[in-house]
């Protein structure tokens, strides 16, 4: 009998609330001090290991241009990758087989391969297409970098784009066709942005992966944030002081991209767009 009533009272509304209230305390203390041990660990790092004069001289002449080419490349990569996302997608919903073949094969190569295993074949590979002497690049490390990029996060987009048109209702494209629309025109103006809300948020996270997918860029010579701390690094033998540049440096892409998801995805929400 005893034993009954203890169990009643464990199971109680209150001793639930407690016991919720409970864990939210000890989860915030946990996070709080995991915060607080980062905070001081870079306060130190800042404060106790960054040299001023070589941020000034060196480092900061070298990581301005850095961020200026990381800077191109992300947003010409970023805008031809949302292009060529949204024809992928919409090869993939078509009523052809071939095309849903393709566009298939493209998403299942591009994503089933390393990157960086792309930008070697587009580096190396490609030039050794041309007769020798006769390739229109001198220099072919940055737009490279471009396409490999574009290729890689337009197969991502695309999937994206994909699961937010299957995510449409099926009576929204019957509606606009029993309207006298055609199949192009139902997708342009009922389907597609509808698929766009609903896509936002993994082609926003995707974009933030291609920022930080340019620190492999390195390895084609692209003058990026990564070679600037190489270089830095192995001639200065300092390397808190580079280290801290590339973060901020990437943050500074990041954080402002994630602030214009966030703001694109208020937009596109009917019921909070004008929140």
């Amino acid at each position: 009998m005893a034993d009954t009533q203890t169990n009643t009272t464990r199971g109680t509304p209150e001793n639930r609330v407690l016991n919720d209230t409970t864990l939210k305390w000890v989860g915030m203390a946990v996070t709080g001090l995991f915060t607080l041990l980062i905070a001081v660990f870079i306060g130190y790092i800042v404060v106790f290991q960054v040299d001023p004069g070589l941020l000034i001289e060196v480092v900061y002449p070298q990581f301005t241009d850095a961020f200026i080419t990381v800077l191109k490349i992300v947003v010409i990569s970023s805008v031809l990758s949302v292009v060529a996302g949204v024809f992928v997608g919409l090869g993939r919903v078509s009523r052809t087989g071939f095309t849903r073949n393709v566009a298939r094969g493209y998403i299942e190569f591009f994503r089933g391969t390393p990157l960086l295993f792309q930008l070697f074949v587009i580096y190396f590979g490609v030039p050794t297409l041309w007769p020798a002497g006769q390739f229109p690049f001198s220099d072919f490390s940055v737009p490279a970098a471009i396409i490999g990029l574009t290729l890689n996060h337009a197969a991502y987009i695309g999937e994206a784009i994909r699961g937010g048109i299957e995510s449409v209702p099926g009576g929204q494209m019957e509606a606009a066709r029993s309207l006298g629309l055609s199949y192009i025109q139902s997708m342009r103006e009922v389907v597609l942005p509808q698929a766009w809300r609903n896509a936002l948020a993994a082609i926003g996270n995707d974009q933030v992966i291609l920022v930080k997918d340019t620190s492999l860029l390195t390895v084609l010579a692209v003058p990026e944030l990564i070679s600037a701390f190489r270089n830095v690094n192995s001639n200065t033998f300092d390397p808190w002081t580079p280290i801290v540049i590339v973060a901020v440096a990437y943050l500074m892409i990041t954080i402002p991209l994630g602030r214009i998801v966030s703001y694109l995805e208020r937009r596109a929400d009917p019921a909070g767009g004008n929140s």
